[in-house]
Order: structure tokens, then sequence, then C-alpha cells
């Protein structure tokens, strides 16, 4: 049953880091699963202190992940309507069919709100070129936490592997 619960824990982790780049699999999260899973098992040893530790900080990137996007918004001069443009366009992104969808419509959020507060096309595309650029950090963020977990998951399994296999 251990082995069964290390591949589980496995194939959590593989989507922890699918789900960096996937606006639908929350990344740090599912991967963060896969550490739960791997602490189920009879050989490896239940440790609430580390799982609530990379919990929290799964929890922290998950919230910054819908933040950070509208922060580079602002960053790049944009107003409070193209904040709200963004993480609009964020959501009807996540739910459109068409490929890349959360990235488009992040960009067209920011820019319609940009253009919906008067300011000119330039003002305007560099806001959404912000936003842009805020969810390319988000990403890479989910992405090297994904990874961290990836290598704490590594490092279980090598700790007890005698007790695994």
């Amino acid at each position: 049953m251990d082995i069964l619960l290390v591949f589980v824990a496995a194939l959590f982790m593989l989507l922890g880091i699918i789900g960096s780049f996937l606006p639908i699999l929350p990344g740090p999260l599912t991967s963060w699963f896969g550490l739960l899973i791997l602490h189920l098992t009879d050989a490896i040893p239940m440790n609430w202190t580390f799982l609530g530790i990379w919990l929290a900080v799964a929890i922290i990137i998950w919230l910054l992940d819908y933040f950070i996007p509208a922060m580079g918004t602002k960053r790049f001069g944009g107003s409070r309507y193209g904040m709200i443009g963004t993480t609009i366009g964020l959501l009807v992104g996540l739910f459109s069919p068409i490929p890349f969808g959360i990235i488009i419509g992040a960009f067209v959020g920011a820019l319609i709100g940009e253009l919906i507060n008067k300011n000119d096309k330039d003002v305007a595309l560099k806001a959404a070129f912000g936003s842009f650029l805020g969810f390319l950090t988000s990403t890479f963020l989910k992405f090297i936490f994904a990874v961290i977990y990836l290598g704490l998951f590594f490092m279980k399994v090598w700790e007890y592997k005698s007790d695994l296999f």
C-alpha cells in the first residue's frame, strides 16, 4: 500500500508542476497534497509542523497568484480601473475556451479598464504590458515552489527509502 501511495503522491507532484502553468490547477497546493499523501504512508512519520508550514506557503503563493498581475498593472502606471480590469480579465480568461485565455484575458482586461478610465492608448498598453509581466512573474513563482515541493518529496522518499521499498 505504501508504494501505491508514493506513486499517487508522485502523480500529485507532477500535476503540481503542470499546474504552475495551467490556471485550472493550483500548482503549489496540488504539490502540497502530494506531500500529504506521502506522509500518509506507514513508512514516513506524520510531521504536522512540516506539513503546516508548507501548507501556509502554498496558500500564500495561491493567493499571490491572483494579486501579482494586478500589482504589475499598477506598477506600470495603471489605475484602479486597470487593476479591476486585470482581475476580471483573469477570471474571464480562466473560463474561456480559447488557448492562453488567462494571459489574453489579463492583458485585454487591463487594456479595457485603462481605456474606460479615459487614459490614452499608450498608457493603457503600458498598463496591459505590466499585467502580462505580473502574470509571468506569478507563473514563475508557482513553478519555483512546485519544484521546491518536488525536492522535498524526493528528500523524504530518499530519507525513508529503506522503509518504503
